[in-house]
């Protein structure tokens, strides 16, 4: 009977069911399993409904503790565990984790649930402190080893180092191929961020989530609920909860840098985020903007996209050419809104944060607002529009240029989307901020020309607004049986 997920657990039920088969699994001997995703998305919240539901043992790590203190840490929830007074001692983590899977003997299985999941969170802190932990674990949990073979025990190792998690199954690493699990926790999309923060107004739902992303605890934990009550709101609360220095959410980038081990020159880092926030994508363009070489600054994209903080995009239609993308847009909007104010900022004198507020509303539309809606509008091709609006089944989303020989310049489309056999369905044009009309529909209509010269012709061309459509081109679109989709909130929040 599949184990029923927690009311007080908001979406994630695919999660909830993997990490449920996982923990519910017969068959005989100890398993391994890897949790990860970026902070603050629920993964421990979910870790410890699932502890909760099937009587497992949790533990968390702790920052910076030398291993003897982790080891006396980890004893001492064991025997709270188990039920014995004081502390279990050990004095090497072969011990630890022997015991780790000895609390779930295969030859006394737990009648009420079966296996047991036995969950380490925060395991690169673990991992830190004992280099020699992920071999540790792959020793005992050989094929022919005793202790793995003497247990029931679902492993479960969590982390947010996206960069140290996604290792410990890669390459020549000591545990690949010893799991049976790898589950990655991501954000919510803007559908489910708009669920989640109880907005209903598609415009205010955009704007919020262009500040705060799909990120769960930014409303729970940071905000404690607030949210803005209707978009008259929106202002005034971004001013109270984001660029407020007594908010968490204003040092939230900060901390997010400063708590991957992986990023330790976090100067650079974020100059380099900065630089992409601004509208530098590719390395060359960052590497001018920030005043150094190319290659100089390739090691710290590696990095910010192992870290999960950025993500290299093919262009659509230049093989050779790729650029960056912030993935999230709460370090966007640092990047874009609050890093350059923040002196300012932290000084609070009455006015002066809401007329930093004014003065930047057309830095967030162009820097902000323009490049969320465009990937919501990409999410929107991808995830949610169905074949008839995209022509065809979709495989891929992209943005990319395409070359115009005739005036040597290169157009920019926001989303072209392909199917399986890597032909091109549609490419489309997305404006937040401008009412969309003929003329954008003309130029999509150019740069579909242009394609059809390289054998590409797209078979639909979509039009996104965040501020609607002329009343010409809504009747041009009538008229083109299909071939023009017209995509505004309404549609891209509810509609396929």
């Amino acid at each position: 009977m599949p184990l029923p997920k927690p009311a007080d657990v908001f979406d994630r039920g695919w999660e909830w069911s993997q990490l449920a088969r996982f923990a519910g699994d017969t068959a005989p001997g100890a398993t391994l399993g890897v949790v990860s995703g970026r902070r603050r998305q629920g993964k421990t919240y979910l870790l410890e409904a699932l502890c909760e539901a099937t009587g497992g043992f949790y533990f968390a790590a702790t920052e910076t503790v030398p291993r003897a203190e982790a080891l006396r840490q980890l004893g001492a929830a064991i025997a709270v565990y188990v039920g014995t007074p004081g502390t279990r001692r050990f004095d090497d983590w072969e011990q630890a984790v022997d015991a780790l899977l000895a609390l779930a003997p295969a030859e006394e299985p737990n009648p009420a649930t079966g296996p047991l999941p036995v969950v380490l969170d925060e395991f690169p802190y673990l991992a830190r402190e004992a280099r020699d932990l992920p071999s540790i674990i792959q020793k005992a949990l050989s094929p022919r080893g005793l202790a793995r073979r003497a247990s029931r025990a679902r492993l479960l190792l969590c982390g947010s180092s996206i960069s140290f998690m996604g290792g410990l199954l890669s390459g020549t690493a000591p545990l690949r191929g010893r799991a049976g699990l790898e589950l990655v926790v991501p954000t919510f999309d803007y559908r489910l961020a708009a669920e989640f923060w109880g907005l209903t107004d598609h415009r205010l739902a955009a704007l919020v989530y262009a500040v705060v992303g799909g990120t769960p605890a930014y409303r729970e934990e940071f905000l404690r609920g607030a949210a803005p009550a209707g978009l008259g709101d929106f202002d005034s609360w971004v001013v109270e909860h984001v660029l407020n220095p007594a908010s968490p959410l204003f040092r939230e980038v900060r901390a997010l840098l400063a708590e991957d081990p992986s990023l330790r020159d976090t100067g650079l880092y974020h100059t380099v985020l900065a630089a992409v926030a601004e509208g530098n994508a590719t390395r060359g363009g960052i590497a001018n903007r920030i005043e150094r070489k190319a290659a100089d600054i390739s090691h710290h994209l590696t990095v910010l996209a192992d870290a999960g903080l950025l993500v290299p995009e093919s262009d659509a239609f230049r093989r050779n050419r790729s650029s960056y993308r912030i993935t999230e847009p709460l370090v966007r909007f640092y990047h874009a809104i609050i890093r350059p104010n923040w002196a300012q900022l932290e000084r609070v004198r009455p006015g002066r944060t809401e007329r930093i507020w004014r003065a930047n509303q057309q830095r967030f539309a162009s820097a902000v607002m323009g490049p969320a809606f465009e990937q919501m509008c990409r999410l929107w091709a991808e995830d949610h529009a169905g074949p008839d609006s995209v022509g065809g089944d979709v495989a891929r989303v992209l943005s990319g240029l395409v070359s115009d020989p005739s005036t040597r310049t290169s157009h920019e489309v926001d989303v072209a989307v392909f199917d399986p056999e890597d032909r091109l369905l549609a490419i489309g044009e997305a404006k937040w901020g401008e009412v969309v009309g003929l003329g954008h529909l003309r130029r999509l209509s150019h740069i579909a020309d242009l394609l059809a010269r390289q054998a590409r012709r797209p078979g639909v061309l979509a039009l996104f607004s965040g501020n609607g459509f002329s009343a010409d081109l809504r009747a041009e679109a009538e008229r083109s049986a299909g071939r023009v989709q017209l995509v505004d909130l309404e549609r891209l929040y509810t509609g396929a």
